[in-house]
């Protein structure tokens, strides 16, 4: 099994969309990127921990590749706004790929380059490609918080 860590907003929709993919082992929401050890949401959303509000995925390469997974990434979110997704601004919304492998890092920078290079956006993709650091879970409520609930998508 390998891992793959992923910021593109809200955790919870990020979640969702990789919780649902046939290859995937489990999903985890929480914090990576920061400063602050063990930091909790509101401490995150101060805009003062550096963190990025992330999904950790564990998955199974045999079933769903890196790359995939990456294709699925860049498919929920807009890569091009910096720091917003949708309603939600500040750095822990960010569009960030945090690579395990230096594999990772060379599929994700390839894929970044690619879609730039496609002509999908007007703009940029702004989008960090950084290897990951300590990933904190969030608080459990936050955990598959979407399908407990009954959610398909965030209440807005």
């Amino acid at each position: 099994m390998e891992k793959a860590t992923f910021g593109a907003g809200c955790f919870w929709h990020v979640e969702e969309a990789f919780r649902q993919l046939k290859g995937v082992i489990s999903t985890t929401v929480g914090y990576t990127g920061g400063t602050l050890k063990n930091p909790t949401y509101e401490d995150v959303c101060t805009d003062k921990t550096g963190h990025a509000e992330v999904v950790e995925v564990t998955f199974e390469a045999k079933k769903i590749t890196y790359e995939e997974l990456l294709t699925v990434f860049w498919d929920i979110h807009d890569p091009t706004t910096k720091n917003r997704q949708g309603p939600d601004v500040g750095t822990q919304y960010r569009s960030a790929i945090f690579y395990h492998t230096p594999e990772q890092k060379t599929a994700a920078e390839q894929s970044k380059k690619n879609l730039d290079q496609s002509g999908k956006y007007k703009k940029k993709i702004v989008t960090e490609v950084t290897a990951v650091t300590t990933f904190y879970p969030a608080e459990d409520y936050h955990q598959h918080y979407l399908a407990k609930h009954g959610l398909a998508a965030c209440p807005r």
